[in-house]
């Protein structure tokens, strides 16, 4: 193996660790922050203006992050499945995890955008907790395929 691919599979490496730490960080964050009902009060009734200007971002950003899910995900199944007897290769199925990783966090865009236009806290925690799991999940799902494909 040439050293510059060894490195970019360990550099890849600490970034899904990194990204699995986050994801944990997020659900703790939710976790500390569910016990404080005050806090998320607050937040959800912010003034109009800002939840409608957070509620349309949260909106584009889970309908640009779904595109590119259904982009990767056309992109990483082989129109031919006589190659390789069907199966799909390790690098496939990387791009598959990584695809479904952004339609979840489309869904919790989503869901953050409707805890904004409605002003109430559960959607936004919701929200919070999808994407924590989520990165969480897909970050340990392709350290394991890593591992498994040296």
């Amino acid at each position: 193996m040439p050293e510059g691919r060894s490195g970019s599979r360990l550099d890849g490496r600490l970034v899904l660790s990194l990204l699995l730490l986050g994801g944990l960080v997020a659900i703790v964050i939710v976790s500390v922050t569910g016990a404080s009902a005050e806090l998320l009060q607050v937040l959800a009734h912010a003034p109009a203006v800002v939840r409608s200007f957070l509620s349309g971002f949260f909106i584009v950003l889970g309908g640009w992050l779904l595109l590119r899910a259904i982009r990767r995900i056309d992109g990483a199944i082989s129109n031919d499945p006589s190659a390789d007897g069907g199966r799909i290769s390790d690098a496939d199925l990387g791009a598959l995890v990584r695809a479904v990783r952004l339609v979840f966090l489309s869904a919790a865009s989503f869901t953050a955008a409707g805890g904004w236009l409605i002003g109430d806290p559960l959607p936004l925690v919701i929200a919070l907790v999808i994407a924590g799991v989520d990165v969480a999940e897909t970050s340990f799902l392709l350290l394991v395929a890593t591992r498994r494909s040296r």
